[in-house]
C-alpha cells in the first residue's frame, strides 16, 4: 500500500477510512464465538447444550491454557482476543500448520458496549517473539514457528497491548461448514475467475463449499490486493454464520458441530465462551474497525509491508484506550529499525518501494 509523497502521512487513514468500516464488523466475532451461537440455542435445549459442550471441549487448546480470574467474563471487564485464520486444509494447501493470513486483534468494552478490531495485514514486518534467535519475519509466520503463543507475543510486542487469548480457524473448516448448512448466496463484489469458478459482480450467486472458499481466496486479481481479499472472507464467513443459525440448518446440527471441533481452536473454555455469550451480548451488535496503515517495502528482495513508528504508536494507543490502559511509548524492534532505517535514507511516506534493512537489534542494544 503506497502514499503519495505530496500528502501527509495520515490522510493514508482518511483515505481508506471509509472502505474498511463497511461491512467489517462479524469477522472478528464470527471466527471467535462460531460455537457461542449455538449457545444461545442451548439455554433453551438441553440436547443442544450437550451436543454443544461436547463439540467446544474440543477446540479447547489446554497447551496455552491460561488463568482465568473469577468473574473476568462478568460483562463489567475489557478483553482482547486474538483471533487468526489459517488456509490449510483446502484447496491445493496440503501443510499442516499454515501461516495466518488474518489476523484481527479483537477487543470488547462492555462499558461502551461495543467491540472493535484491529487488524493486523498479513506483510507486516515484525519480530518472532519467543525464537530461540533475533528473527524478523511477516506477521504471519509467527504461527506456523511457534504456535498462538508466538503469534500472540509477537503481535502484543508490535503494538504493546496486553493479548491474553486467541482462537485460530481453517479454511478447511469453513468450506466443511458451508457444505453441511447446503451452501450460500452471496453478491459478489467484483467479477472474476479463480479455481474454475466464474463469478460476476452484484450477481447474487448460490456458492457450495468449494465455490465460496474459491470466491474468498483470489487476491492478485483484486484491485485492492489482500484488502480486497478480506473484505469477501468477512462476506463469505458473516453469511455463513447466519446461515448456520437458520432453523433449516439445525437438522445438520452435528455436522456443524463436528466441523467447528475439528477446525477450530482456541484457549478459551466452554465456560468462558458461555459467560461471553450470556454477560456480552449487548457488544455484538455494536462494532469500530481499524488496521494497521502500512508502506510497501523490499527485506531481501521479499515484498513486505512496513509501519511507521507513528502508526504504530496510534494503534498502541487506540486499542489500550479500549481496553482501559494508559497510553507508552512503544520502544520495539520496530521502532529500532524504523530509526536505523531513516538514518539510511528510508522515507516513510514515499509512493516507491524502497529496500528496509534489518539490523541486529539484540547487538544494537535491543530486549
Amino acid at each position: 500500500m503506497k502514499n503519495n509523497d505530496n500528502k501527509p502521512n495520515n490522510s493514508r487513514v482518511q483515505l481508506h477510512s471509509k472502505e474498511y468500516n463497511k461491512k467489517y464488523h462479524i469477522l472478528a466475532w464470527s471466527i471467535t464465538f462460531v460455537v457461542v451461537i449455538a449457545l444461545g440455542v442451548a439455554a433453551y435445549f438441553g440436547y443442544v447444550y450437550f451436543k454443544t459442550k461436547n463439540a467446544v471441549d474440543k477446540t479447547y487448546d489446554p497447551h496455552t491454557q491460561v488463568q482465568i480470574k473469577k468473574g473476568e467474563f462478568n460483562g463489567k471487564h475489557k478483553f482482547a482476543v486474538l483471533l487468526m485464520g489459517t488456509d490449510t486444509g483446502a484447496l491445493d494447501r496440503t501443510e499442516k500448520v499454515g501461516n495466518t493470513d488474518t489476523m484481527i486483534l479483537a477487543i470488547v468494552n462492555p462499558q461502551k458496549k461495543h467491540y472493535t478490531l484491529m487488524s493486523i495485514p498479513r506483510d507486516t514486518m515484525a519480530q518472532m517473539v519467543g525464537n530461540d534467535e533475533f528473527k524478523v519475519e511477516k506477521i504471519n509466520a509467527a504461527y506456523p514457528l511457534g504456535g498462538s503463543r508466538m503469534a500472540m507475543d509477537s503481535v502484543s510486542k508490535l503494538i504493546n497491548v496486553p493479548i491474553k487469548y486467541y482462537a485460530v480457524v481453517n479454511m478447511g473448516g469453513i468450506m466443511k461448514m458451508i457444505r453441511y448448512v447446503g451452501g450460500i448466496n452471496i453478491r459478489p463484489t467484483l467479477s472474476f475467475e479463480y479455481g474454475g469458478y466464474i463469478f460476476k459482480k452484484g450477481k447474487l450467486t448460490h456458492m457450495g463449499g468449494g465455490s465460496a472458499l474459491a470466491y474468498s481466496r483470489m487476491r492478485y486479481d483484486d484491485p485492492r490486493g489482500d484488502y480486497g481479499r478480506q473484505e469477501r472472507q468477512r462476506q463469505v464467513i458473516t453469511t455463513l454464520i447466519k446461515k448456520a443459525v437458520s432453523v433449516s440448518s439445525l437438522s445438520n446440527l452435528d455436522s456443524i458441530l463436528t466441523s467447528v471441533s475439528g477446525n477450530v481452536k482456541t484457549n478459551l473454555p466452554f465456560s468462558a465462551l458461555q459467560q461471553i455469550a450470556m454477560n456480552y451480548r449487548s457488544c455484538a451488535d455494536h462494532e469500530k474497525s481499524d488496521y494497521l496503515h502500512g508502506y510497501d517495502a523490499k527485506i531481501n528482495e521479499a515484498a513486505y509491508q512496513v509501519q511507521s513508528t507513528e502508526e504504530l504508536q496510534r494503534a498502541s494507543d487506540y486499542c489500550r484506550k479500549e481496553l482501559g490502559l494508559e497510553p507508552e511509548t512503544i520502544n520495539n524492534n520496530e521502532t529500532f529499525q524504523n530509526t536505523k532505517n531513516i538514518e539510511n535514507g528510508f522515507k516513510f511516506g514515499s509512493s516507491k518501494v524502497q529496500e528496509y534493512h534489518i539490523y541486529d537489534y539484540v547487538e544494537e542494544g535491543g530486549n
